[in-house]
């Protein structure tokens, strides 16, 4: 059994969440979260860079002066890639970067990632999130409380209007729900804070 600390939002010790071992994943994954992470950013892309082509530039077809006598460089056309104005050689068209992520790879790439943060005992259980008001004020005293002053990661097991209002404006803070969580969020905070009902969905989604 590995031993997640326990507190409540004032910051004290409650106890600690049990995560069964054979949850666990820390002996392989490394390369499932590499390509997790690779994928999760392409999907950011939007992919819609665009420059127009030869055929795409306005203009005639015909020669700007004639070709020999006049001591220029050779010119056969107006929309030259090398003219302003012209063409742009080789240039981007719209295309989708999305890659294609099994589900087996995309769970061990998870199940690795959240491995690695509680061995590195990044994690921390609340026994509950709930705010009154949904204040700004009111969630970053709960920050301060648990010693967070620079963000973190929370995961609860629903979303709710107050949480979502009193997180959004606060920098590095980032709140999402336990069937939502992806690799890359995983990752990307250095601390990790979940709720036990939100816990309890992780470990049912490793299981």
């Amino acid at each position: 059994m590995s031993k997640v600390p326990v507190k409540n939002i004032k910051g004290d010790s409650v106890g600690d969440f049990d995560v069964a071992d054979n949850l666990l994943v820390l002996d392989r994954g490394d390369h499932a979260v590499h390509e997790a992470v690779v994928a999760y950013n392409a999907h950011q892309r939007a992919g819609t860079a665009s420059t127009l082509s030869k055929a795409e530039v306005n203009g005639s077809g015909k020669k700007p002066w004639k070709q020999k006598g006049l001591g220029r460089a050779r010119a056969g056309y107006k929309q030259s890639n090398v003219w302003r104005g012209g063409y742009v050689a080789h240039g981007p068209k719209p295309r989708n970067y999305k890659k294609k992520v099994s589900k087996k790879v995309a769970k061990l790439a998870f199940a690795r990632a959240f491995s690695a943060k509680i061995s590195q005992g990044d994690v921390t259980v609340i026994d509950d999130l709930a705010l009154a008001t949904p204040k700004t004020k009111e969630f970053s005293a709960v920050l301060k409380n648990l010693g967070l002053d620079r963000g973190a990661l929370f995961i609860v097991a629903e979303t709710n209007e107050n949480l979502l209002l009193a997180t959004r404006n606060i920098q590095c803070v980032e709140l999402v729900a336990a069937k939502l969580v992806n690799t890359y969020q995983i990752l990307r905070h250095k601390n990790v804070i979940i709720t036990k009902a939100g816990m309890e969905a992780l470990l049912e989604r490793l299981g």
